[in-house]
């Protein structure tokens, strides 16, 4: 018997995976009646967490933070069964994954951090990707029955806290790359270009392949020999910003850029490769 506690849209769709594949699954949210929907495609839901916790040995947990996965394991944990394995995927701050680990270890429980990549659909479909860290014989024990679960299952070695550090270190590239992407259709409105004809540049020419190479330059630390100097980035980043205004547009992440780049001249370092601006970031 499995648990699933967090009926949101990531949580709802893990548990119509599992019901899929026959499991039996007990479901429980804070609005019941997320919970309850889920009985139309064959799981039992409760209102009181120690019920759903009855006969259960896998216990996945879909919440929004660390406070609110600390308030549910507690009161949890006096319906907790003997040898239940807890796994979490809620995305949490490393600190937080591993003080839980350790503590219930101490208990005498599992607790794995796996937290995901996954939309809903990703969820429903199974696909995806995990992350998982931890010592040997638990991710052993965990893979063969998490690798159901997602498309691809990433292990960061054996620091039980590495998977929620990854996880973070991935948002915040969406976020930033989000942004990015925000800049550029702002610039392209100024500019009265089509949007359709960004969604043709970035079909054609593809930057994401360039993320090793500007990751091995930045931890390098090698900025003396320019492919581009940062004197000439930052022009550029005049230009965005310029043109940007002439249309009334507010550009997001190239301001904030463009304060570090003057910091950066005002040091000297003009002639440096412009990735110069990552310096700080791994010194």
């Amino acid at each position: 018997m499995i648990a699933f506690f967090g009926m949101g849209l990531l949580g709802s769709n893990f548990v119509k995976a599992l019901l899929k594949r026959g499991e039996k699954v007990n479901v429980w949210n804070r609005t019941a009646s997320k919970a309850k929907a889920l009985e139309a495609f064959g799981a039992c839901s409760f209102d009181h967490i120690g019920d759903a916790l009855k006969g259960v040995k896998r216990l996945h947990l879909t919440l929004k933070d660390d406070a609110a996965v600390d308030e549910i394991l507690k009161i949890a944990e006096p319906g907790l069964e003997t040898g239940c394995v807890i796994f979490d995927h809620t995305t949490t701050t490393a600190v937080g994954a591993a003080a839980r680990t350790e503590y219930w270890k101490r208990k005498g429980y599992i607790y794995l951090h796996a937290p995901v990549f996954m939309g809903p659909q990703n969820a429903y479909e199974s696909t995806g990707t995990m992350l998982l860290s931890g010592e040997e014989d638990v991710l052993a024990m965990a893979e063969p029955i998490l690798k159901t679960m997602t498309g691809k299952l990433l292990f960061f070695g054996p620091k039980n806290n590495t998977a929620a550090g990854m996880k973070l270190v991935g948002n915040l590239f969406l976020i930033a790359m989000t942004a990015g992407v925000a800049d550029s259709l702002g610039l392209a409105t100024a500019l009265g270009i089509e949007t359709s004809m960004v969604t043709e540049l970035f079909a054609s020419w593809n930057p994401a392949g360039m993320l090793p190479a500007r990751i091995n330059k930045i931890t390098s630390g090698a900025f003396d020999q320019p492919t581009w100097e940062l004197d000439m980035a930052r022009k550029d980043a005049r230009l965005m910003m310029e043109e940007a205004a002439n249309g009334h547009k507010e550009l997001l992440v190239i301001p904030a850029i463009a304060c570090v780049m003057d910091e950066l001249i005002a040091q000297g370092l003009g002639h440096q490769d412009w990735t110069v601006i990552g310096k700080k970031s791994v010194s």
